[in-house]
């Protein structure tokens, strides 16, 4: 069973940057000062766990007056393909407040379970951190 939920613990924050140091520092090699930011105070913060085990994450911030921006999704390699980034999508949009704008960035083999879930791609592709990305946006809210 998934369940996402929205972090409220110092316990559920630490799980959560655990999952992102396994992605995106040891999986990605991301620079652990690109990795975690100042950003992460201002953010609203999701876990999602199978079974009671911790399994992924995300984040959503405003950016700028009207637009809100998803962040930080990652799932463990275990659980990937099993509905947990689905389900922590779904979770995060549904706590948005109003917004001009819902956008991310995201990687390139992400762009098509990002694009079944509403999102379209704008601008041309990027690198963020060594790895390539587009820019998308929710097309339908």
């Amino acid at each position: 069973m998934i369940d996402v939920k929205k972090i409220t613990s110092s316990e559920q924050k630490a799980q959560a940057f655990e999952i992102r140091k396994n992605v995106f520092v040891i999986e990605q090699v991301v620079d652990p000062s690109e990795e975690y930011d100042d950003d992460d105070e201002k953010c609203t913060h999701f876990i999602a766990y199978v079974d009671g085990v911790p399994a992924g994450t995300a984040r959503w911030r405003f950016k700028d007056k009207g637009i809100i921006k998803l962040e930080r999704f990652a799932v463990e390699k275990p659980f990937r393909g099993t509905g947990v980034g689905a389900s922590l999508v779904k979770a995060v949009l549904s706590d948005l407040p109003y917004a001009e704008k819902v956008m991310m960035h995201a990687q390139l083999h992400a762009v098509p379970f990002y694009a079944k879930l509403g999102f379209e791609t704008y601008g041309p592709q990027f690198d963020e951190c060594g790895i390539m990305h587009y820019a998308m946006k929710l097309v339908n809210r």
